[in-house]
């Protein structure tokens, strides 16, 4: 089995920060508000809802090694997700009407932060070797995720999934 990864995030800068930044980035530095519900499931990626709001959701997230995401968005949510303990990897992908997709692949080690906008198309993996562990805070909160496929010219749009339906 894994061991637990240090879970040590620095706390945000509160002067840089603001919204689901420094909400994300606060809750990650801040384990002792959630250890205790944290949990690794093999077969696929544990998660669960700490909080929701008018405003916002925010969703604490396990990654065993080799577990991740498709290619999807949130819809029209915007958010955060802070790295509490590992590394994560996340792929990005940009499609302009007419234009190649153009993709972006960086690793992101506890205490990264990364904010994004509606119809911000990701993929996040556990590439490493440890289990990760990360802090997701979406505005407003998560109603619908959009699947993508990538192909050498173009962006596909595969399925909708609904909150309530499909998670």
């Amino acid at each position: 089995m894994y061991a637990v990864p240090d879970l040590t995030v620095p706390a945000p800068d509160s002067a840089r920060c603001g919204g689901p930044v420094s909400l994300a980035m606060g809750l990650a530095a801040h384990p002792e508000r959630w250890w205790r519900l944290l949990d690794y499931r093999t077969d696929t990626r544990w998660y669960r809802l700490l909080e929701r709001t008018d405003q916002h959701e925010v969703w604490l997230l396990s990654w065993l090694p080799g577990q991740g995401t498709d290619l999807h968005d949130h819809g029209p949510a915007s958010g955060a997700f802070a790295i509490a303990a590992g590394t994560l990897t996340e792929r990005v992908v940009a499609a302009k009407p007419g234009r190649a997709p153009v993709e972006v692949t960086r690793a992101l080690n506890t205490g990264s932060c990364r904010a994004f906008g509606p119809h911000y198309i990701h993929q996040v993996a556990n590439t490493g070797a440890v289990p990760a562990v990360s802090v997701h805070v979406y505005t407003p909160g998560l109603a619908v995720m959009n699947r993508y496929r990538l192909e050498p010219s173009r962006l596909c749009h595969l399925a909708v999934e609904q909150a309530g339906v499909d998670w």
